[in-house]
């Protein structure tokens, strides 16, 4: 479609004698109403095959009948048109079809307010401060209700065989269930595939974040196609790793480091936390797993007796600590830490800020989802250095992927 000469636009505002922005709106609301009407006209001289008012053109028994009118909610509020007929009936405008009375698209206006998380209450203000119509609660909870069955057919749908990174991590809401107020886990599941394109693979909603509840996850996964997966990059969750193994027995599973830091920290002074800090950054960041032993061996032998716990935890979970050091730097620089997924888990924090407790599972779940549609259409660019990424991947995962 043209956009409108410039002279064309020179001449409505000389036409239109414009004082305010509001004078703008009702004259695009009449001309939009009369735009409307004309291609009406024109839709039932087409059906009958000749002009209004030119009779001797007339090759049909069916003749005008009048008109009907119809209010219908559009971009600039309610309009009022009046729709032509004809005596035998025969005519059914495609301009505005029989039933329709909404021609705003607004309900995706809707859906795109919700997605954002506001309330259903700043819905029906915003609405009616912009296009003068009144909505209930209900009917925009009756609208954003057809995303439950998109958000279901997203969450099953096919997934690709092979997956070089997978990260896994949870968010945790308050949800009504049975008049009680229950905290639940949202379990994101957020892939990065051959491509080098990233992708939210799911979203589920458990009662607590259990290694138990991953491996059901994980079982979906196999389910919908995922073969294989190269690296998993987790958080510390307890049994990760053998829920991930029983799944996955091939995979590297990598404790994210910013996740084993923040558990570490939990048990030392804050007066102490800045020079151990950087005595533990020697440590994730060395060249090489065993430059980084010695340097935890280091910080024990400096802190092992005021602080035995946050080394012990170092220790005992080093097995998956330390694969990130088996990798060249491009591939540790993906793996080592979930900041990519706590990335989505923060923008799902801005939609959901004004809901202290949800309704139900499914509008957690409809409101996360219409989120992550939004986040995912901003990832339209691979990770950088991709190819050389992908390169050394098919070195250290010979035949796999």
């Amino acid at each position: 479609m043209s956009k409108l000469s410039k002279e064309l636009i020179r001449q409505i505002i000389a036409d239109g004698e414009f004082s305010t922005p509001n004078d703008i709106g009702e004259y695009l609301k009449d001309m939009f109403k009369d735009v409307i009407q004309e291609m009406l006209e024109k839709e039932l001289a087409l059906e009958l095959g000749y002009e209004k008012g030119d009779s001797q053109n007339k090759n049909t028994d069916n003749r005008r009948n009048g008109y009907s009118k119809k209010t219908v909610k559009s971009q600039f509020g309610n309009i009022e048109l009046d729709i032509p007929r004809d005596r035998n009936s025969e005519y059914n405008p495609k301009v505005i079809p029989k039933h329709t009375k909404n021609i705003s698209g607004l309900e995706e206006k809707i859906i795109s307010l919700y997605a954002r998380g506001m309330s259903t209450r700043d819905i029906h203000d915003q609405i009616k401060d912009l296009y003068g119509i009144e909505i209930s609660a209900e009917y925009v909870s009756h609208i954003t209700d057809v995303v439950i069955e998109q958000a279901r057919l997203w969450q099953n749908r096919p997934l690709e065989s092979v997956y070089p990174f997978i990260f896994m991590d949870a968010i945790h809401y308050k949800v009504r269930e049975d008049s009680k107020i229950k905290n639940k886990a949202v379990y994101v599941i957020l892939g990065v595939n051959k491509d080098g394109f990233k992708d939210i693979l799911g979203l589920w909603i458990g009662e607590s974040e259990t290694s138990k509840f991953w491996y059901s996850i994980l079982t979906d996964l196999k389910n919908r196609g995922v073969k294989d997966v190269l690296i998993f990059s987790v958080d510390g969750l307890p049994g990760f790793k053998e829920s991930i193994s029983a799944s996955y027995p091939q995979s590297v599973v990598q404790r994210c480091i910013i996740h084993q830091l923040r558990n570490t920290f939990k048990y030392v002074s804050y007066k102490d936390s800045k020079e151990l800090m950087k005595d533990f950054k020697l440590v994730y960041k060395a060249i090489n797993e065993s430059e980084a032993l010695s340097a935890l061996d280091v910080v024990e032998e400096k802190w092992g007796k005021k602080y035995p716990t946050a080394i012990r935890i170092w220790k005992d979970n080093w097995d998956v600590i330390s694969p990130f050091f088996n990798f060249p730097q491009e591939i540790r620089t993906i793996m080592y830490t979930t900041n990519i997924i706590e990335g989505v888990n923060r923008q799902f924090r801005k939609v959901t800020k004004t809901k202290s407790t949800f309704p139900s599972d499914e509008s957690l779940l409809k409101l996360l989802y219409l989120a992550s549609q939004n986040i995912m259409k901003k990832w339209t660019i691979r990770y950088r250095n991709w190819d050389s990424i992908y390169n050394q991947l098919s070195i250290f995962f010979d035949g796999r992927i």
